[in-house]
């Protein structure tokens, strides 16, 4: 299962029914989980470990140093989950100290030439297309959808079910169930993607209310925020709202919105 030309360091732990292609290179302190699929010229470095049924294409990178200037040359690291699909020539950078690992769920797919920094963590079941840059220390939760060529700004979030648009960039994390067009903006719910989670009717009407009352009110987030919890109680609803309570970056609003009222301070 072991392509000839590929180099394998003889420490490195390779599971059963692991495929590994032409010109491969697996260091040392990588661990590669059961049926994974490892493509011709993919580099694995770092204290990396792959679960189970993993398929890394043709030139991938996982596990180098991390971007960072501060970086002391620490054996760090990368974890994923199982059955990840990382497409052509993705970077996934390893963290900038051993405690905080760059990590990936399970079920993700990263499409070619997308790049995740370091500490970055990627949620189960996102799909990142073409292009897209993550910089390190970024969060991207379940279910997320970025389109191509999109910009992540470091210790960025992007919530559950969040839609990007092609080419649009945050610096200001994203709130669950919208959708991001241009910088910092959003444009209205992720509906289709709710209805495919299969979120209710009723829980969507409630979504599509607590929306209006956040990004389109006069007044800022903080000093309405004791009226919405009051008024919005489904489990959604308390999820978009903690998520807005825990952005110490402010988050993402209506580009007719001021600065002011979609800060968190």
């Amino acid at each position: 299962m072991i392509h000839p030309t590929a180099i394998v360091h003889p420490l490195a732990r390779i599971g059963a029914d692991v495929r590994i292609g032409p010109y491969a290179v697996i260091d040392e302190h990588v661990r590669i989980g059961d049926g994974c699929e490892i493509g011709p010229h993919v580099y694995i470095t770092g204290s990396t470990t792959l679960g189970r049924l993993n398929k890394i294409h043709a030139g991938a990178v996982i596990g180098d140093l991390p971007q960072d200037i501060r970086f002391k040359g620490d054996l760090t690291g990368v974890v994923l989950g199982d059955e990840n699909v990382i497409r052509e020539h993705v970077t996934v950078n390893r963290s900038n100290n051993p405690a905080e690992p760059t990590r990936l769920g399970n079920k993700n797919f990263l499409m070619a030439q997308t790049h995740v920094g370091h500490n970055s963590i990627i949620g189960n079941e996102v799909i990142i297309a073409n292009g897209t840059l993550i910089a390190g220390h970024c969060e991207i939760h379940d279910r997320a959808f970025i389109s191509g060529t999109c910009l992540i700004h470091q210790f960025t979030r992007v919530g559950a079910l969040c839609l990007m648009q092609g080419g649009s960039g945050v610096s200001k994390d994203l709130p669950p169930f919208t959708i991001a067009s241009g910088n910092n903006n959003v444009c209205g719910l992720n509906v289709i993607g709710l209805r495919r989670a299969g979120i209710s009717s009723q829980e969507r009407l409630e979504l599509r209310r607590l929306y209006h009352a956040v990004f389109r009110a006069s007044e800022p987030f903080r000093q309405i925020l004791p009226r919405l919890e009051s008024e919005f109680t489904s489990d959604k609803s308390v999820f978009f709202l903690n998520f807005l309570k825990s952005c110490k970056r402010g988050f993402s609003g209506e580009k007719k919105r001021s600065a002011e009222s979609t800060t968190t301070d």
